[in-house]
């Protein structure tokens, strides 16, 4: 209790607002506690898997079914986005935002090829056009999820929910 006292009175004393949704990075210029970032997150899991699904359902080879393109589209940012939202925000408390951009912008498409790969990837698809498509679809899906969320939270939108 004492201590959320003295983080309300640091917020009041240094103007920070209480919650800004999508800026997912403790610093001084935008504070989330562990409660701000667990709000947040079924928020911005919808938010992603909207962004993403239709992307991996156009762009994954045709060799994965309709049905397995949309679990990829909710599967892959459930086992991403919770060590995106939850973990690296205080893992880099005291790092700018673009360093935990970098790290947790690296590490959602990357896990998301490997998490892909392990469980539909074959021996014989390996360095093939396919596999390649599908890192790719995989690694566009991140980055157009990223893009809009850095539009809405440039226009404040994501600030509608504090």
């Amino acid at each position: 209790m004492k201590l959320q006292k003295a983080v309300g009175r640091k917020r009041k004393a240094a103007h920070i607002p209480r919650f800004s949704a999508y800026c997912l990075l403790p610093t001084a210029y935008c504070f989330m506690s562990p409660y701000d970032l667990w709000r947040f997150l079924p928020i911005g899991y919808l938010f992603t898997i909207l962004i993403e699904t239709p992307i991996l359902l156009i762009g994954l080879s045709q060799r994965h079914s309709i049905k397995r393109r949309l679990l990829a589209g909710v599967w892959l940012t459930a086992c991403t986005y919770p060590i995106v939202v939850l973990m690296l925000p205080p893992l880099f408390a005291n790092t700018s935002r673009a360093v935990y951009l970098v790290v947790a912008e690296t590490f959602a498409p990357v896990a998301e090829c490997v998490l892909f790969w392990l469980a539909y990837g074959r021996a014989e698809e390996v360095g093939k056009r396919a596999m390649w498509r599908d890192f790719a679809t995989i690694v566009v899906a991140n980055l157009a999820s990223f893009g809009a969320g850095e539009v809405l939270n440039a226009y404040g939108w994501f600030g509608l929910l504090g």
